[in-house]
């Protein structure tokens, strides 16, 4: 099939204009602009690391692929894709710390986390580039403010409740951000941060190993969605999982030797950035 400069892909009866067709490039010519191919290495490493860390890597990636030619939805998609294998080295990082958040079981977690990504990611092929660039920035600046203030909040609550969190407010909270993590991946992991901090989860390398395996469960799933929509491009996310695998367990073995406060501090002021990143790209 010959190739179009523009395109439009049709799901259950929605148009979706994704600009220039996400696969056009083969792996041939991926591999040979030498420029193109570092770049996109380097911000698939980098953003593995940083979300075993953080989260947020998609602040790296999706630039990076915008800047190659890949549309900013289909973008979206391709790096949630290459960074689906650096979530699992990340959560193989964190294994010696994996404990559920109060008020919900690794099952059920599980569970919400494979519904609300294919939730999001339904949502995603469904939602223009317009509305799409607008409300992104600001769930980063509210997941950002949330776990700044976050260990303040328990506190309070902890002080009047004795730190008893329903399960029906954990589940619903596992779920919103997990529909959130389905829809755009950038920013999920401090969304999760905030989230296990505020149901009292206090152990910041447990918070770090739960969040590793809500983001890939979520992620997975998000990517069947992805690619049934036909919104991946392939060659570059394979060549991006090679170094998001090799970030994400190195991120997460360093991880485990930066004191918590200074871990903390590091969060905050990578969601501000990638904040005002989005903001400023409009």
């Amino acid at each position: 099939m010959a190739n179009t400069p523009n395109k439009s892909i049709i799901v259950n009866h929605a148009i979706l204009p994704t600009g220039p067709v996400p696969d056009t490039l083969s792996f041939s010519q991926v591999l040979n602009d030498p420029l193109n191919l570092a770049l996109l290495l380097a911000a698939a490493f980098v953003a593995g690391a940083l979300n075993a860390v953080a989260g947020g890597g998609s602040f790296l990636t999706l630039p990076a692929l915008v800047f190659t030619g890949v549309p900013t939805i289909a973008a979206n998609a391709t790096g949630t894709v290459a960074l689906l294998p650096g979530y699992a080295a990340g959560a193989l990082g964190f294994r010696e710390d994996l404990q559920a958040p109060p008020g919900l079981s690794l099952r059920a977690l599980t569970l919400l986390s494979l519904a609300g990504g294919t939730i999001g990611a339904v949502l995603l092929l469904n939602t223009d580039d317009r509305t799409f660039r607008i409300i992104v920035p600001w769930l980063l600046l509210a997941a950002t403010l949330l776990f700044a203030v976050g260990p303040t909040l328990i506190r309070k609550a902890k002080g009047g409740q004795g730190g008893h969190v329903s399960i029906g407010r954990s589940a619903a909270g596992m779920m919103a951000v997990s529909i959130y993590g389905g829809y755009f991946n950038g920013g999920l992991g401090i969304l999760l941060l905030a989230l296990f901090g505020l149901l009292g989860q206090t152990n910041l390398n447990a918070m770090n190993g739960v969040k590793n395996l809500a983001s890939l469960l979520l992620t997975a799933i998000a990517v069947v969605v992805y690619a049934w929509g036909g919104l991946v491009a392939w060659p570059q996310a394979l060549v991006m999982m090679i170094a998001a695998t090799a970030g994400g367990y190195f991120g997460a073995r360093v991880a485990r030797r930066i004191p918590a406060p200074a871990l903390r501090a590091g969060i905050v002021a990578t969601g501000l950035v990638m904040t005002v990143l989005f903001f400023l790209r409009g």
